[in-house]
């Protein structure tokens, strides 16, 4: 019976997969992937092969959940593995696709765990948030990375803006779901374009941003084709938007301050080519070295090559925590302008 289900669920999914979309996938992804592709291309069609990671809250901490997580075969990400690997931050992943249910949103109640792309964590580690700090997560909705910063540190103060509307409620309702009040205090959430935040937020320790971007996974199952082909040829623009959003997350970086950069798509012009423009373009942005996360974490993630020190591309693989996940690191320098 259970098989029965889950084919016909696993076919449900396979229908709704957009073939414009995959089409022009295969294009860009077989030349820039090269023999990865192949792999990459069964993992994102196939629902059933991802893996989602279980973030307890350190705020409501599930104890037993904890305990019955390691009894059904999950293992902590991460541990022990990176030199910046705050304890308070857990995270549970199972070898097979198990998932745990979502957690009801109560008012008044904070929820024990959140379920995420566990690739979605490296930027946040590659972030390194100290106690006291003052930090900027600039694109924050859904909230999933702004939650993991505070599960790794207590900030100083830490602004969470979403310039889209409906994304905003979004991400007001996780931090109401899963932070306590007196930590609410120190959390301002904003609805500012993004573009124009670094003369509001000037001097800022460390910004993080989680730039929109093509989102290939959602892309390749969206239901309609013609949005779908208006998506690919906006796709071109989203380059020019990302940027412009860098560009403002610099001015609001104090010298020696950290900027990570993220998307959640395998493009090269979204990611690579976009830091390369950037480090081209400033004398006073410096690339840090983050290869060591990849070696170091090679054992749930699967890396694709960036050519780039300063940055790492996790590509969906069978067996692995999936992506696509781009993450680079910049330095603020105190010396030199753009």
């Amino acid at each position: 019976m259970l098989t029965r289900l889950k084919a016909k669920s696993e076919g449900k999914l396979a229908k709704q997969i957009c073939k414009v979309v995959l089409d022009h996938f295969e294009k860009q992804y077989s030349k820039e992937l090269e023999d990865s592709w192949n792999t990459v291309r069964d993992v994102l069609i196939s629902p059933s092969l991802w893996q989602y990671a279980v973030l307890l809250n350190r705020f409501n901490y599930p104890f037993e959940l904890e305990m019955d997580l390691h009894l059904k075969g999950y293992h902590l990400l991460f541990q022990g593995s990176l030199p910046y690997y705050p304890k308070s931050l857990k995270c549970y992943l199972s070898r097979n696709t198990d998932r745990l249910p979502s957690e009801r949103h109560q008012f008044g109640n904070l929820k024990k765990y959140y379920l995420l792309n566990a690739a979605s964590l490296l930027p946040v580690l590659a972030l390194e948030l100290r106690d006291g700090e003052k930090a900027l997560d600039l694109c924050a909705a859904p909230g999933g990375k702004s939650l993991a910063l505070l599960q790794c540190a207590w900030p100083g103060y830490l602004h969470c803006n979403e310039y889209d509307r409906l994304r905003l409620r979004w991400l007001r309702q996780t931090l109401e779901s899963f932070i306590p009040q007196t930590l609410i205090n120190v959390i301002k959430v904003s609805e500012l374009d993004g573009r124009e935040m670094g003369d509001a937020q000037p001097e800022t320790d460390k910004v993080l941003v989680d730039a929109p971007c093509s989102n290939d996974r959602s892309w390749l199952f969206s239901s309609d084709p013609q949005k779908a082909a208006c998506r690919i040829h906006q796709r071109r623009n989203l380059p020019v938007l990302q940027m412009e959003l860098l560009r403002s997350a610099i001015k609001a970086l104090r010298p020696g301050g950290i900027l990570v950069y993220s998307t959640c798509t395998l493009s090269k012009a979204e990611n690579q080519d976009v830091i390369n423009e950037i480090l081209n373009s400033y004398s006073n942005i410096m690339p840090v070295d983050i290869r060591g996360i990849a070696r170091n974490c090679s054992q749930d993630f699967t890396f694709a090559p960036t050519d780039q020190e300063c940055s790492l591309l996790v590509i969906p693989d069978k067996g692995k925590a999936w992506g696509p996940m781009y993450v680079a690191k910049l330095k603020k320098s105190s010396t030199g302008k753009w």
